[in-house]
């Protein structure tokens, strides 16, 4: 461990120790009984409370806040902890909290997982190898997720469920039971089109020709029998010198994923 590789202005606790190679930027807070294995990279504003230990080669992004107390309001301060393994990525403003004594005392993190922007996992969770978490995904407390899980944007996990090996969770799915390994979970999907902005484009100027092509438009679209196709040709036989339809139509024609209807 050499001096430059600690910034003059990041906060080293004094019972931290510091593995070969180890990289820490400024504004960055290491705290009491830190481990950090040989080639952890922590940058700058990022904060790892103790105790904690930590394998090899993790990654520490800026307002990432890593083994911190507990979010749980029976805490009073008891000694728990975080153990983690190697090659562990933490994005931006991701917070894994360390254990609980009625939970076991140990929040657990394994090999190889990538959390992304603002993903949690809540006090005495275990967390195996190869998983991804996607942005804003969310582990209560207890919550078990085996190896190579994915966890979707937005998709919070209720306390002391499972979620077996290789399962994925879609985005913005709530998972309030045990998902089975292998399985593919997602909430279903109920977004609607209900037809034009019409308070967003006035008030970006659109005249009140322009809204009314756009309201017949989007009628033939969504509010008549027609298919998508019959209300594409109704539009260009109706609207032919409206630029706003010709847009729409060129739009509906060029999707690769369908559109909301």
């Amino acid at each position: 461990m050499t001096v430059q590789e600690i910034h003059a202005q990041a906060v080293v606790a004094a019972s931290a120790r510091l593995g070969a190679g180890v990289k820490i930027g400024a504004y960055a807070v290491i705290g009491e009984e830190v481990e950090l294995g040989a080639g952890c990279v922590v940058h700058g504003h990022a904060t790892i409370g103790g105790p904690s230990r930590f394998g090899r080669d993790n990654v520490f992004y800026p307002y990432s806040s890593i083994a911190g107390d507990p979010q749980d309001i029976t805490f009073r301060g008891e000694r728990t902890e975080l153990v983690c393994g190697d090659g562990n990525t933490f994005r931006e403003y991701v917070s894994i909290s360390r254990g609980t004594v009625k939970g076991g005392g140990v929040t657990t993190i394994g090999n190889g997982n990538l959390f992304l922007t603002a993903s949690h996992v809540g006090h005495d969770c275990r967390v195996g190898n190869h998983t991804l978490f996607v942005n804003g995904a969310t582990l209560a407390g207890h919550v078990t997720v085996e190896d190579f899980v994915t966890v979707g944007a937005f998709s919070p996990v209720h306390q002391f469920c499972r979620i077996g090996r290789y399962a994925y969770v879609g985005a913005s799915t709530v998972i309030t039971q045990d998902v089975p390994p292998f399985s593919l979970i997602v909430t279903e999907r109920g977004t609607k089109c209900y037809g034009i902005n019409a308070i967003g484009l006035e008030r970006k100027g659109f005249s009140p020709a322009r809204v009314k092509s756009l309201q017949t438009a989007f009628r033939l679209l969504l509010r008549s029998k027609l298919n998508t196709s019959q209300a594409i040709a109704k539009m260009r036989e109706q609207m032919a010198g409206s630029e706003d339809v010709a847009e729409l139509v060129h739009f509906i024609e060029t999707a690769e994923r369908g559109i909301v209807k």
